[in-house]
C-alpha cells in the first residue's frame, strides 16, 4: 500500500506555482493600465502656451479705411475766408467783434472817425440847396422873359415897336433857358456829390461781407487802418479775420506719382490730428489741375460729408483714399464691426472656429465669418468685443485644455 502511494503524482506545487502565476498576471495588468491612466491624465493636464489677441469692435468707417488704397496728410481748410478791413484810411473809433463772434452778413464790426466824412455831406447838401434855389430864381426870370417877348411879338406885329427890341427879348429868353439847363445840370452834379459824401461817411462803418465766425480781431480802438500796407508797420489792414464754417474742406498735397489712384467723387475717410480714433466720411471735390514742381505733388480738396463744430480751420489732417472697386455701403455701414486676425481662425470640417481662453480654460466656438482686410476679418456671429481668441500655440488644441498665456 505505501509503495502504490508512492507511485501517485503529487499536483499540489503546480496547483500553487499557477495560482500564484495568475496573481502575478493580474497585478502586470493593473500596473499597465495605471500608468496608461497615468500618463493620459499628465497629458490632458499639461499647461499649453499660446497667444492670443482681442477682438476688436470697429466703427464702419474704419473698416473702410483699412481697405484704403492712398494715404495722404493735409489741413482743414475754408473756401470762403477773408481778413476785413476798411475802403478807407483812417482813425478807427470803435470795434464791436471779438474772437469766437458768430458774425451775421452786414453785421456792423468797427466804425472809423467819422467828422471829416460828416462835414463833407453837409457842405454838399448845402451846395445842393443853393444850386436849387438858383434853379428856382432862373425859372421865375425865364417866365417874365417869356411874357417880354410875346408882348413885343405883337407890339413889332402892330408896328408899334421895333425889331430890334423883339430880337433882344428873345436873346433874354434864350439866354434864360440856357442857363435854366445848366442849373438843371448843377442840380444832378450836386445831388451826385451828396450820395459820393454820404457814401465816404457809410465807407467809415466797417461791416461784414459774408456770414462766418470771426477767428481773429486784429485791430483796437485809437489805431488807424487803411486797405493798402503803410510803412512804419503802425497802419492795421485789417479788423478781423472771418471764416465761413460751412465752406470748410480738407486739402491734401498727392504725390503725382500715385494722383492716378485719386478720382472725384471717389470715397474718403478723414482723421483729424485732434480726435485720431472720429473716423469723418469723405469725398474727393476736385483734383487741382497743377503739379508743384518742387514737392512733385499735385493738391486734392476733399468735402465732408457732414460738418462737425469740432472741426476747426488749419486743423491737420490725414485721408485714407477707399477703392473704387468697394462695394456701395450698406445702409449698416456705420454700425460697430467686430474683427480678430485672420492666424485665430481654425478650421473644424467645413466649419470656421476660435479658441475663447476663459481664465485658464479653452472654450472652442463656432464663429460666421465675414470679409478680409489684410490680415484681420470680419465676424459676423460667435463673439463679442473684447474676448480673447487663440493666435497661436499647439496644433492639437481642444476645447476644455489648460492654456499659459504668452
Amino acid at each position: 500500500m505505501d509503495r502504490l502511494k508512492e507511485l501517485r503524482i503529487d499536483r499540489s506545487d503546480k496547483a500553487q506555482s499557477a495560482k500564484g502565476g495568475l496573481v502575478l498576471g493580474v497585478v502586470v495588468l493593473f500596473l499597465v493600465l495605471a500608468a496608461s491612466a497615468a500618463w493620459w491624465w499628465l497629458g490632458r493636464t499639461q499647461v499649453a502656451e499660446v497667444r492670443v489677441a482681442s477682438v476688436r469692435q470697429i466703427s464702419g468707417a474704419e473698416a473702410e479705411a483699412e481697405a484704403s488704397v492712398l494715404d495722404a496728410s493735409g489741413y482743414v481748410t475754408a473756401r470762403l475766408r477773408a481778413t476785413v478791413s476798411s475802403k478807407i484810411t483812417g482813425k478807427i473809433t470803435e470795434v464791436l467783434v471779438e474772437e469766437g463772434m458768430e458774425i451775421a452778413d452786414g453785421q456792423l464790426l468797427a466804425r472809423l472817425d467819422d467828422a471829416t466824412a460828416l462835414r463833407q455831406l453837409s457842405l454838399a447838401e448845402a451846395e445842393l440847396s443853393s444850386t436849387r434855389s438858383m434853379l428856382a430864381e432862373t425859372d421865375v426870370l425865364l417866365a417874365d422873359a417869356e411874357r417880354t417877348w410875346k408882348r413885343f411879338d405883337k407890339l413889332v406885329a402892330s408896328n408899334v415897336s421895333s425889331q430890334a427890341q423883339l430880337d433882344t427879348a428873345i436873346a433874354n429868353r434864350d439866354a434864360l433857358l440856357a442857363r435854366l439847363a445848366v442849373g438843371r445840370e448843377q442840380v444832378v452834379v450836386r445831388e451826385r456829390q451828396v450820395e459820393v459824401r454820404r457814401q465816404q461817411l457809410d465807407d467809415t462803418f466797417i461791416r461784414a461781407p459774408f456770414a462766418g465766425v470771426a477767428v481773429t480781431k486784429n485791430a483796437q480802438p485809437g489805431e488807424m487802418i487803411s486797405p493798402v500796407s503803410a510803412g512804419g508797420g503802425f497802419t492795421r489792414t485789417g479788423v478781423c479775420t472771418l471764416v465761413d464754417m460751412g465752406s470748410l474742406e480738407i486739402e491734401v498735397d498727392v504725390n503725382e506719382a500715385y494722383i492716378n489712384r485719386v478720382k472725384p467723387d471717389q470715397r474718403v475717410v478723414a482723421t483729424l490730428d485732434a480726435y485720431p480714433d472720429w473716423k469723418i466720411p469723405a469725398a474727393v471735390i476736385t483734383t487741382v489741375p497743377t503739379a508743384d514742381r518742387q514737392k512733385a505733388t499735385v493738391r486734392v480738396r476733399i468735402g465732408f460729408d457732414a460738418l462737425d463744430p469740432r472741426i476747426l480751420p488749419d486743423m491737420g489732417a490725414k485721408v485714407a483714399f477707399l477703392s473704387e472697386d468697394e462695394p456701395e455701403r450698406p445702409e449698416n455701414a456705420s454700425q460697430p464691426r467686430l474683427t480678430v486676425p485672420k492666424s485665430a481662425l481654425r478650421k473644424d470640417g467645413e466649419q470656421d472656429i476660435v479658441f475663447v481662453v476663459q481664465g485658464e480654460i479653452l472654450e472652442r466656438r463656432a464663429v460666421q465669418v465675414g470679409t478680409t482686410q489684410g490680415d484681420s476679418v470680419q465676424i459676423e456671429a460667435g463673439l463679442t468685443a473684447g474676448e480673447n481668441v487663440v493666435i497661436s500655440g499647439p496644433d492639437d488644441l481642444a476645447e476644455g485644455d489648460r492654456v499659459s498665456v504668452q
